[in-house]
């Protein structure tokens, strides 16, 4: 038990190399981290009833382009994250497609199927209504400030899941888009 955590909302993934391209829902084979590597971590633990979801990246040895992609990801996290700030009426839709822009304006491309979700109290997954509305994706086009179902304001991760341009290796970085 790390910082009172018991439980996990989703599967702990641990990614590195290859797999690296493969979005949450995939189930690559195990791999082995090399010695110039990439690799990432996802993970969804649970503190008392409250959902929490972070991601990391690290580079293994000395591979500038893996370096340089674990540089850019909170970068570019904070430019999505300044545009939903400055932008009160912004759509999933929006800023899935600012999200892919903006990797690609920094030399990415973007890997998620997703830039993000919504997350709140234990299981967030069984919150009523479209589930596309509650993901910043490019079927989503509702406002994502407009209130959940039940009239509360919604809290939304922000991903940021970047690909090399030759597509052999990427990186995912994710916080709580406040």
């Amino acid at each position: 038990m790390d910082f009172g955590v018991t439980r996990h909302w989703h599967k702990r993934v641990v990614r590195a190399g290859i797999n690296t391209l493969a979005i949450a829902s995939d189930n690559p084979p195990d791999r082995i981290v090399g010695d110039d590597d990439i690799v990432f971590l996802d993970l969804g633990p649970v503190f008392e009833e409250w959902e929490a979801d972070v991601g990391r990246s690290y580079a293994v040895g000395p591979d500038p382009q893996k370096h340089a992609l674990c540089e850019d990801l909170p970068i570019i996290f904070d430019i999505v994250r300044e545009k939903f700030r400055n932008s009160p009426d912004i759509t999933g839709a929006e800023l899935y497609a600012f999200s892919c822009e903006t990797a690609e304006r920094h030399g990415w491309y973007f890997g998620g199927k997703i830039a993000g979700h919504i997350v709140g109290e234990f299981p967030h997954v069984h919150i009523r209504g479209d589930k596309d509305h509650h993901r910043i994706n490019p079927h989503n086009a509702l406002p994502l400030r407009d209130a959940d179902a039940d009239g509360h304001q919604r809290y939304w991760i922000q991903e940021v899941h970047l690909v090399s341009q030759d597509r052999s290796f990427g990186g995912f970085y994710e916080r709580l888009m406040l």
